[in-house]
């Protein structure tokens, strides 16, 4: 009897332990579509990006194992009020009205806004000439705040990905697309090239941060860990991968 109680505790401690390691795996939210800061590569079928290799990076350093969760970016400090997330990265701006329901990182990369329009329009010029125009950009972001408070659209149409936002400039839906600086000089370089130009100069300088949920002691490591990758060039490799210039 007795080796069958000891046999069964021992048992019990294994799944218990089992349990506890699960437990202490993260659930990492990033955006659907956001390059080159996170999106599907076509060849593999895997999410990839700057923000993602840059938390698998930081995840290495502070020893954390972590499924990443992509899903769209407004859902992100839900999740993370909720408790249903651990972290999101996904090129998430640090403002105020966000920073008192989530806890942000250290900034991790610089950004603006820039007006995008079709190559032939010569109507907008800046942010004044949009005035009266139909803007299109990103549901739950910076850019959907500046648009309303000071572009004095005609209507601004608000799309949960970045494919919707600026098909909708080229098919004429709109007239610009109002969004972050990395995004639309990606558009224009690569699937827009030749067909959208930027106007303007950039708007609203912002950085982006890892959100985590209120007091997670997650926020103290990742700091940690950035700066150490900073420190280290790795953070530098991994910018001039994706953005092809040295950090800003």
């Amino acid at each position: 009897m007795k080796r069958i109680l000891s046999l069964f505790l021992a048992a019990a401690l294994l799944v218990s332990f089992a349990g506890a390691a699960s437990a202490k795996k993260l659930i990492v939210a990033t955006d659907t579509n956001f390059p080159p800061f996170e999106f599907k590569d076509p060849a593999s079928g895997k999410h990839t990006g700057f923000d993602v290799e840059l938390w698998d990076a930081i995840a290495k350093k502070i020893g954390a194992e972590y499924d990443l969760q992509p899903m769209d970016f407004n859902g992100i400090i839900p999740g993370l009020q909720s408790g249903q997330i651990d972290v999101g990265i996904a090129g998430m701006t640090i403002k105020p009205e966000r920073a008192k329901v989530v806890d942000f990182s250290d900034p991790y990369y610089n950004a603006g806004l820039l007006i995008l329009v079709k190559s032939d329009n010569k109507d907008i010029t800046d942010v004044k000439s949009l005035a009266g125009k139909v803007v299109s950009t990103k549901l739950g972001t910076t850019s959907e705040d500046f648009v309303k408070k000071e572009a004095g659209a005609k209507d601004v149409k608000l799309f949960p990905n970045n494919d919707a936002m600026f098909m909708e400039l080229l098919s004429g839906g709109a007239d610009a697309v109002v969004f972050d600086s990395p995004v639309v000089s990606d558009f224009m370089r690569t699937a827009g090239k030749g067909q959208v130009k930027v106007v303007g100069p950039l708007y609203q300088g912002q950085s982006y941060g890892i959100a985590f949920p209120k007091g997670s002691g997650l926020k103290a490591k990742a700091d940690a860990a950035l700066k150490a990758l900073k420190d280290s060039g790795a953070y530098r490799t991994l910018y001039m991968k994706w953005f092809g210039t040295e950090p800003k």
